[in-house]
């Protein structure tokens, strides 16, 4: 494993875990700016090593916000996630890049980047029909209920020159007035307090009851009409109207006819935002006409013609009281700052991540000090200096990382090229233990209905210990414990009935063997085909399979010589769960395109990007992303990205439309 290899490994488990801590749990441990630089590192890492790539990265994904209780509905738009920038060098070069793009006048739309959680309204024939939660980007979370009590949304609209029936999107808001009168109630009856406005409106959206959701006074504003007889050529245009039909519209949003104008717009509003009624972390700019929009067309994460820029973080100074170390499910030990509590960015801070060894180092931490709070992204709080001049002979001792795990005392070792600390007692450190399961019973993964917090308490109460355990529960057990009824013990039950069916590549990812993530283990299930196979294969046999590197492989067999990891999975079979590919799904798969690497670019009316990603699959290809010495087609439709076409015809790849695709599928 190389230097470059273990660096990529980690950048993406750590963004998978903010991912997932951010959107599902709605409890972010880093700042979007940090959270946006190791975005970047990892893009500028994938992007020089190609061998490397893997289509479920945190580069190609959104993250989700999928809660068990709602129903889930498929979004007709997928709501993509916007590029950030945070300087306005970078803002000139989106601007540069669409003119070149474009070669033609276009107009810049500038509106504020709102922090709250997002949301989409369908409307037929003027009336409110669904509201969906963003979800993971192609599925969200039903909310009608609870957004037809937001006031600020019209149930019913105004006037008689809307379509037929459209798409609305925007942000749900908790007004900061609201957010303090809400924590100075919790306060009262001893609740734990919101820690900031946007995790209370998106905790307020994931209830239960609409009449708390109506109690807490939410509001929502709009920037982004989507549907096929739009009435406006462009997207500012379109907001004029749908405020005209009753929507809140922020009268914030500019139109610029120039990269001077949207200058002083992103000046202004640095300043001004501190005085709004709602939280602010930038200002969103779109390409207006909705032409130069289709022209510019998206990447795989992001619409082209759209971009978000972040303002910079606020900073306050406070006392170090002590350092603590939380430990997480891939036994990485994460050291966290207590702080004494500060005002910052409207809300108050009592701690900070230190993230690893070398952070604590380089910032010479005493017990005591005086040290720089930065909210980056104005949500999470990092320690960014230390005052040493104020030190005096009272300073407590230097904070050091710890030697042994705080959770069960392993000696903890650091892996060479890696930052951090690991615990490597697997099978016998709680918070490890508990995260696998929680892992095992994910969407992705086995869609159990169950979350962190019943895992926590069925973990406690030694009903489950490993991840068979789950299938050995019965509805006397979970009624046993705190918080449940008949009707949610027999959902459970149902879950773990269905889960039995869940396809056998997705039971080998939600084993959680280390480096094995939704693609690796797609392409071992279906080169080994069962389970049985795949324990007793070799390094050179594994190494073999298309993308195994010796890294993997190890890994794999590791975990396959584990007798613990043999019980789990002998167990496993025992309660039904698919340790084979299915005959019928091996039967839709052919080599008609095995040894073939395929990029695909632009847009297409026969069948959607993911739909032609999964017959290249389907039939021995092999998707990329980019355009290099090993690609052999470009599949492309309308508005191929001009960057890639120009290295297209530097390497001579062959460019193919979906014709000849299809046709080549026929053969």
């Amino acid at each position: 494993m190389n230097e470059i290899e273990t660096k990529i490994k980690t950048l993406r488990d750590e963004l998978e875990q903010h991912n997932y801590n951010y959107y599902v749990l709605s409890t972010p441990t880093i700042s979007d700016y940090e959270f946006d630089i190791k975005l970047k590192e990892l893009q500028v890492l994938e992007g020089a090593n190609p061998e490397y790539a893997d289509p479920t990265s945190p580069t190609q994904r959104v993250g989700s916000d999928l809660s068990k209780e709602f129903e889930q509905v498929a979004h007709k738009y997928p709501m993509l996630s916007l590029g950030n920038t945070y300087s306005e060098n970078e803002v000139r070069d989106f601007y540069t890049r669409t003119m070149r793009l474009l070669n033609e006048p276009f107009d810049i739309v500038g509106e504020l980047k709102y922090d709250g959680t997002s949301i989409s309204l369908i409307y037929e024939q003027g009336r409110l029909v669904r509201a969906i939660t963003r979800g993971d980007g192609t599925r969200g979370d039903d909310v009608t209920a609870n957004v037809k009590t937001i006031r600020s949304i019209p149930l019913k609209l105004r006037g008689n020159d809307y379509p037929d029936v459209f798409e609305i999107r925007g942000e749900i808001l908790l007004p900061w007035a609201e957010f303090d009168r809400l924590n100075k109630a919790r306060e009262e009856q001893e609740e734990p307090l919101f820690a900031n406005p946007r995790n209370a409106a998106s905790g307020t959206l994931k209830q239960q009851n609409p009449v708390i959701v109506a109690s807490r006074k939410l509001d929502a504003y709009f920037y982004y009409l989507l549907g096929e007889n739009l009435p406006g050529q462009g997207h500012y245009e379109n907001l004029e109207y749908a405020r005209s039909w009753g929507f809140k519209v922020p009268d914030v949003i500019r139109k610029c006819h120039t990269l001077d104008e949207v200058f002083a717009y992103l000046s202004y509003w640095n300043v001004e935002r501190k005085n709004l009624p709602v939280a602010t972390d930038g200002v969103v700019l779109k390409v207006n006409s909705l032409l130069q929009q289709k022209n510019l067309g998206f990447t795989s994460k992001s619409p082209r013609w759209a971009i978000a820029y972040k303002f910079q973080a606020e900073q306050a100074v406070t006392r170090l009281n002590s350092v603590s170390f939380q430990v997480g499910r891939t036994g990485a030990v994460t050291p966290v700052a207590n702080l004494e509590p500060v005002l910052l960015s409207g809300t108050t801070v009592k701690r900070a991540s230190l993230h690893n060894a070398d952070i604590i180092e380089g910032l010479d931490l005493h017990i005591g000090d005086n040290v720089c709070v930065e909210k980056g992204g104005e949500i999470i709080p990092k320690i960014v200096g230390v005052d040493k001049d104020a030190r005096s002979m009272m300073m407590g001792d230097k904070v050091r990382f710890i030697k042994n795990c705080p959770e069960c005392g392993t000696p903890l070792y650091r892996p060479e090229g890696e930052a951090a600390h690991y615990c490597p007692n697997e099978s016998g450190c709680p918070p490890q233990i508990k995260g696998k399961i929680e892992h095992f019973v994910t969407r992705r993964a086995m869609n159990i209905n169950i979350g962190p917090e019943t895992v926590e308490d069925l973990y406690e109460a030694d009903y489950v210990k490993n991840a068979a355990d789950l299938y050995t529960l019965t509805i006397p057990d979970l009624l046993s414990l705190d918080r449940w009824a008949e009707k949610s013990a027999q959902n459970l039950m149902d879950s773990l009935e269905q889960s039995k069916t869940v396809p056998f590549e997705r039971v080998l990812f939600a084993l959680g063997i280390r480096y094995v993530g939704e693609t690796v283990a797609k392409r071992l299930a279906f080169a080994f085909r069962d389970i049985n196979n795949l324990q007793q294969a070799t390094l050179e046999s594994m190494t073999d399979v298309d993308e195994i590197g010796e890294r993997i492989a190890q890994s794999v067999l590791n975990y396959f010589a584990d007798e613990r990891n043999k019980t789990v999975i002998n167990r496993l079979k025992e309660y039904g769960l698919q340790t084979s590919i299915d005959e019928t799904v091996l039967a839709d798969r052919s080599e008609k395109l095995k040894g073939s690497t395929i990029v695909i670019s632009g847009t297409f009316t026969k069948h959607s990007r993911d739909e032609y990603k999964a017959m290249i699959e389907q039939h021995g290809g092999k998707n990329s992303g980019s355009v290099s010495g090993k690609t052999d087609y470009i599949l492309a439709g309308e508005n191929m990205g001009p960057a890639k076409l120009e290295k297209a015809a530097k390497l001579g790849v062959k460019i193919i439309n979906e014709d000849e695709f299809l046709n080549m599928l026929k053969k």
